[in-house]
């Protein structure tokens, strides 16, 4: 097993609330469904193309294949995964982290920029060859937060100002 170790700092305080806006604003939602939205407590294993094992864990996730687990571990995937920008990790978020999610098809990936007050939000296709693909559905910001939305469970409200709320710009 190919694990590696990332020396990090601790999160930012506005890192943590974005999180914790995202579980809170879904949760309530979910609670008489068989999926479960989760912060960054949880992990995933998962077996790459190459037949390499590796273990991730997001931010916060959408999961309603729950069963096949062991302890805090989630063999199958989710269904949407979110990560939250930090100078840290935005590289291995946008690189090795999104292809590994390309690769086990999750169907929509959120990155969340804090900083910027911005989420950009993937949706899952496949090309000509049937592969899959992730492709940027939207870019939402300050100007066209009303277009928020999770694509993949139009049922779920969540709006901008919950994600961002008391997230402090000013330092």
């Amino acid at each position: 097993m190919d694990l590696q170790i990332l020396d990090m700092a601790g999160a930012r305080p506005e890192h943590s609330t974005v999180i914790v806006n995202f579980v809170a604003a879904i949760r309530k939602q979910l609670k008489s469904s068989t999926c479960y939205v989760f912060s960054d407590n949880v992990q995933y294993k998962w077996k790459t193309k190459d037949g390499e094992e590796k273990i991730v864990i997001p931010d916060a996730s959408i999961n309603c294949r729950v069963k096949t687990r062991k302890g805090n571990t989630f063999l199958d995937i989710p269904r949407l995964v979110m990560e939250v920008l930090s100078p840290s990790t935005e590289k291995y978020d946008r690189g090795d982290k999104m292809e590994l999610y390309r690769q086990q098809e999750i169907d929509e990936y959120w990155i969340v920029d804090w900083q910027k007050k911005q989420i950009e939000v993937y949706n899952l296709d496949y090309d000509e060859n049937k592969e899959p693909q992730y492709y940027l559905w939207d870019i939402i910001t300050e100007d066209n937060k009303e277009k928020l939305k999770i694509v993949h469970f139009p049922h779920i409200k969540i709006t901008f100002d919950e994600v961002f709320d008391e997230v402090d710009l000013e330092y």
